[in-house]
């Protein structure tokens, strides 16, 4: 069937419609497995192998069929969209949650083929992928298919129609943001990230809300994830104007520079290599008066302190590379850090003094000694024995199993 489908023309009749999609229907809607992995733990590509379909080779011959069919020549959308509506797609997007990355590849395929040709299924199709991304990312924080879903959307922003309608606007801020908090980001953070920076080269009005909202979400703890975020953000800022920079330089900055002091040598020197791209380096030269006051004491105080000798010499590259931009800038900077560096020591002295005179006080003043002793013997701690006269007196009082023994003895 699918070599016929595939190399004869004139096979797509108004008859075929209704029965190829029952038979994709029959063979490929159905209830999916329970999860392998059901705790949601990160899925490593490397490490772990995915759960394969047992009847593949069946499902498979399907898809391919299906696949055909819509690629056919003969093909006419308007015959077959009173077959293929809202429903059938509703039970296409539940298979993305598949185990199977091939049957994953073959929805992909199908679902963008489908969103092609079917104009007024489309923003049925985006709305219900947005319903699909607000349960993962709020709800289960486990789903197979994100990566594919987002692939797909990679497509479909960048056939977006300019101005860009408030809706699509809405999905980057309250879709695609949110979904770089997710434990398991990195299965599908490339495709997430070709969709943000597709979105800003379409506007880049929108450039400001994006990285702010980056650093909302910033990972504290997870360094292979910051390590992805500085992926994410150096695209961006490949693509970023001159003008959206200015907005952002400052929070931008500080970031940066908390990455560049990260004791995970890997998050230090991704944040060092943006110093290697001339684009993002042409937008500091710009703007260095603002810029090298906040990574100054950073770059600075890590050229010294830093574990790792890789660091150092990046560190270095960056100093160097701020003291060719702007020598005069570059010398105020360092001596407003050396007289920031004294206050510190200033200060640190002037307190260790305060807390030595409060010592020698207390020292001169025997009778604060005696009441804090006094005061002592007031406090109840669990080693101590009970204050109470009856019960100290019950306790001279009593004798021990061993002294009894001493006592019979002695009368025989």
């Amino acid at each position: 069937m699918v070599e016929y489908i595939t190399h004869n023309s004139d096979v797509v009749t108004e008859s075929i419609y209704p029965e190829a999609v029952i038979m994709f229907s029959v063979n490929l809607f159905r209830t999916l497995p329970p999860s392998s992995n059901p705790t949601g733990a990160e899925f490593d590509p490397e490490e772990d192998e995915p759960t394969l379909e047992a009847a593949w080779p069946h499902l498979q011959l399907v898809y391919e069929f299906f696949l055909r069919f819509l690629e056919s020549p003969d093909f006419q959308p308007n015959v077959a969209k009173k077959y293929i509506d809202q429903k059938f797609v509703l039970s296409l997007l539940e298979l993305f949650d598949s185990e199977d990355p091939r049957e994953r590849d073959f929805l992909k395929t199908i679902l963008h083929r489908i969103y092609g040709k079917f104009l007024g299924l489309r923003a049925y199709i985006r709305r219900q992928i947005n319903n699909i991304f607000y349960r993962f990312i709020y709800e289960t924080e486990h789903h197979n298919g994100i990566a594919e879903l987002l692939e797909i959307l990679g497509s479909i922003i960048n056939g977006f129609a300019l101005p860009l309608k408030e809706e699509h606007k809405m999905f980057l801020i309250r879709v695609l943001l949110p979904l770089h908090k997710v434990k398991s980001l990195s299965v599908y953070h490339p495709q997430l990230a070709y969709c943000v920076v597709q979105f800003l080269e379409k506007d880049s009005s929108l450039t400001e809300p994006v990285i702010m909202g980056l650093l909302k979400f910033w990972p504290k703890t997870h360094s292979p994830k910051e390590v992805m975020f500085l992926n994410e953000l150096e695209e961006i800022l490949d693509v970023i104007e001159p003008s959206e920079f200015v907005k952002v330089q400052e929070p931008l900055f500080r970031q940066l520079a908390k990455c560049v002091s990260s004791p995970h040598f890997q998050v230090a020197e991704r944040a060092l290599y943006y110093w290697n791209n001339e684009y993002i380096m042409s937008l500091i030269s710009d703007n260095a008066a603002k810029i090298l006051p906040i990574m100054f004491p950073a770059l600075y105080k890590n050229s010294k302190s830093h574990w790792n000798k890789t660091i150092h010499g990046l560190i270095y590259n960056a100093l160097k590379l701020f003291m060719e931009m702007n020598q005069k800038l570059f010398d105020d900077c360092t001596q407003q850090y050396k007289a920031e560096k004294q206050k510190e020591k200033y200060k640190l002295k002037e307190r260790e003094e305060i807390w030595h005179k409060i010592e020698e006080l207390a020292r001169q003043n025997p009778q604060g000694v005696k009441d804090l002793r006094k005061e002592k013997v007031l406090m109840r701690r669990k080693s101590e024995l009970p204050q109470d006269v009856y019960t100290i007196k019950a306790l001279e009082a009593h004798k021990r199993a061993e002294e009894y023994l001493t006592a019979n003895q002695e009368a025989l």
